[in-house]
């Protein structure tokens, strides 16, 4: 249950929750003329600019840390003994594999 609120719920609620939040604060910081002094004159270039270099260190952990190599043979996932034996890559004899 923990896996499915951490991965799935959460991601989808909480920025819809951050943003009720922000326009409930906007809409308090309207000034005598009526304009809302936030939405107006917010930080928009630095919140889009922080995105996008989140977005990239993001990508860029992932491609670094993930996968396997390119080379090996991909052994599907399998019933066996009673339980699922998960898929996995087999390293080529000869490449990529440990020189010891």
């Amino acid at each position: 249950m923990t896996r499915i609120l951490l991965q799935y719920l959460l991601p989808l609620i909480l920025p819809t929750l951050v943003y009720l939040l922000w326009v409930r604060i906007a809409g308090r910081a309207r000034t005598a003329e009526g304009v809302n002094r936030l939405a107006s004159e917010g930080p928009w270039l630095w919140l889009i600019v922080a995105g996008v270099v989140l977005m990239g260190a993001v990508l860029a952990v992932t491609a670094w840390t993930g996968g396997s190599g390119p080379t090996g043979t991909y052994v599907a996932p399998r019933w066996e003994g009673g339980r699922v034996v998960p898929g996995h890559v087999v390293p080529q004899p000869g490449k990529g594999a440990d020189p010891r």
